[in-house]
């Protein structure tokens, strides 16, 4: 659709050198409500794109849907009210799986999101301590520490629209086993970003994303955290801070969240036996632990 970025004039200020009018490059942030069945859902701010993966990716999330075959189809269709609406590709209609359970009305209700904060249109917080069909306690994985600093600088190469507008952010899903980057998105939101590679997963039938890592470009709040538990993945790493509340739920679940990877260092702030790390510097922690004890 070619609706990711858009130009616009703005006025360039540099002190000392003057003053002029140029194009400037944005991303685009519009509406985009979900329903199932012709029933409104949720109304989120994204980026236009990989709609039907942010979709899906967001009912994954909210523990509507789990698996590649509780989703049958989507397609966009008119704005609000009439049936003969122009088609603003802001409406996309879900069909679920025949024997899937749909949404309550009250469920429906508090399904509102927005760009900058998911978790703010729930009912309370309560309400999204939502059950994985996927747990992540189990997963034996292992990763070097090496690699996992590798992965922001990977992640920041492939944001290509992050390039022209500097205001998207990025999630990225990594293959632990093979090092391999399976899928990058991009979106105005972080949540909508890793709804958005969620989404790809269902559809590459691909859930439980066992012995897989998620790298994000942001922070990691508490919704990330949710997100990643239900879909499966064992490993969130972020190149800022979680918050309390991401940490107190990535304990809980059993997922290894990672946080401030940043050049040679990170903070890992919960299931820290996933993340492998070098004799000497397994030596040197033991050492200042045992420095810090007297």
């Amino acid at each position: 659709m070619g609706r990711i970025t858009t130009l616009r004039p703005v006025t360039r200020i540099a002190l000392g050198e003057g003053v002029r009018r140029r194009a400037d490059t944005l991303a685009v942030e519009e509406p985009l409500e979900i329903r199932i069945a012709g029933a409104p859902l949720a109304v989120t701010m994204r980026t236009p794109g990989h709609d039907v993966e942010l979709a899906i990716g967001f009912l994954v999330s909210e523990g509507v849907i789990s698996k590649s075959s509780d989703f049958r189809a989507a397609i966009h269709c008119g704005g609000p009210g009439t049936g003969g609406a122009e088609n603003t590709y802001n409406v996309l209609d879900v069909a679920l799986a025949p024997g899937v359970r749909l949404p309550g009305a009250d469920e429906a209700r508090r399904f509102y999101t927005t760009s900058s904060c998911g978790v703010c249109g729930k009912a309370s917080i309560d309400a999204v301590r939502t059950t994985s069909h996927h747990a992540v306690s189990h997963d034996d994985l292992e990763v070097d520490a090496a690699w996992i600093a590798e992965l922001p600088d990977r992640l920041r190469a492939e944001q290509a629209a992050f390039d022209k507008t500097g205001g998207l952010h990025a999630a990225a899903l990594f293959d632990a086993a093979t090092g391999e980057l399976l899928v990058i998105r991009e979106d105005v939101g972080r949540h909508n970003a890793v709804d958005k590679v969620i989404g790809w997963a269902l559809q590459a039938d691909r859930l439980p994303l066992r012995s897989t890592v998620l790298q994000v470009s942001g922070r990691a709040s508490f919704e990330l955290v949710q997100k990643a538990v239900m879909a499966g993945i064992p490993v969130l790493s972020a190149v800022s801070a979680p918050s309390s509340l991401a940490v107190e739920l990535a304990d809980e679940s059993g997922l290894t969240l990672i946080g401030f990877v940043r050049g040679n260092s990170m903070n890992v702030y919960a299931h820290v036996q996933r993340v492998r790390i070098d004799a000497a510097t397994r030596g040197e922690i033991a050492a200042r632990e045992g420095r810090a004890e007297r």
